[in-house]
């Protein structure tokens, strides 16, 4: 558990770009590291879409918690844990630390939105916190680590929430200072544009994260950008949901005729499950 937070942190310090998948369990955090990536993304918003609620504070901490120690203990890579907004003010943020870091996770992400959250992709209410407030959070997060490899990233969601550029710098240069030890700037938009300028405005003063879902950036870019970790956060899903509902009207229409061919053989599944 500890060699995966240095390893981490070690490559956040050589400044390649860290390519991180979404994932909802143990089987599908196997199949990210299986893939070649360099570590795992324990997504709130698959984890919530495998339980079939909203991606809205509806699972407890001990759910998205189970989810991710069951991811921890069955890969070789860093699992970086998305733990929305800390599940409650500083005091819940501090007993997530403690539980999470125990459980071998390698980093934890929090945002600055109000609990309980929404999604950032749903229109409608998106209510950040103040300042003051989530730069609290950030502090009461590092102040309770006991490894000094275990990582605390702030999520700015001033540009989800359309408070513009300037906002979400004036949010990352505070939650730096707080000591975030990486800032994840996020954003909605079909371009890129506002994600490369908040990049450029940035200068590389901290690790920086981004997770492309609606926007693309080709990853030579994102290393010029000075984009330490790529976040894809919901692809896995989105294909899983694809190919089963794919598989399922097959079966609805012809049976299990000639089906075999098109899904992996029992001696796959028995070989992931070792």
């Amino acid at each position: 558990m500890r060699e995966k937070r240095k390893n981490l942190k070690q490559a956040l310090a050589k400044g390649k770009l860290i390519k991180i998948v979404g994932a909802h369990n143990g089987l599908t955090a196997k199949l990210v590291e299986e893939a070649g990536f360099d570590g795992v993304w324990a997504s709130g918003f698959e984890i919530s879409t495998s339980h079939a609620v909203p991606d809205a504070n509806i699972l407890t901490m001990s759910d998205f918690l189970n989810a991710s120690s069951e991811m921890a203990n069955v890969t070789s890579v860093p699992v970086i844990a998305d733990c929305d907004t800390g599940f409650g003010n500083a005091n819940n943020v501090m007993h997530m630390v403690k539980k999470y870091e125990a459980a071998g996770v390698a980093a934890v992400c929090i945002e600055d939105k109000k609990f309980p959250k929404v999604n950032s992709f749903i229109s409608g209410r998106q209510e950040l916190a103040s300042i003051l407030e989530f730069s609290g959070k950030v502090m009461a997060a590092k102040s309770v680590q006991t490894s000094e490899d275990f990582m605390v990233f702030a999520r700015v969601e001033a540009l989800i929430a359309g408070w513009g550029i300037d906002e979400a710098l004036k949010r990352a240069q505070a939650y730096f200072e707080a000591g975030a030890d990486g800032i994840f700037i996020h954003s909605k938009s079909k371009q890129p544009d506002e994600i490369i300028n908040f990049c450029k405005a940035w200068k590389k003063k901290s690790p920086l994260l981004i997770c492309p879902t609606t926007y693309h950036i080709a990853e030579a870019e994102m290393k010029e950008l000075g984009v330490n970790i790529v976040i894809y956060a919901n692809q896995a899903m989105r294909s899983a949901i694809k190919s089963i509902k794919e598989t399922l009207d097959y079966m609805k229409e012809k049976g299990t005729q000639g089906l075999n061919s098109q899904i992996v053989a029992m001696d796959e599944v028995f070989r992931l499950q070792g």
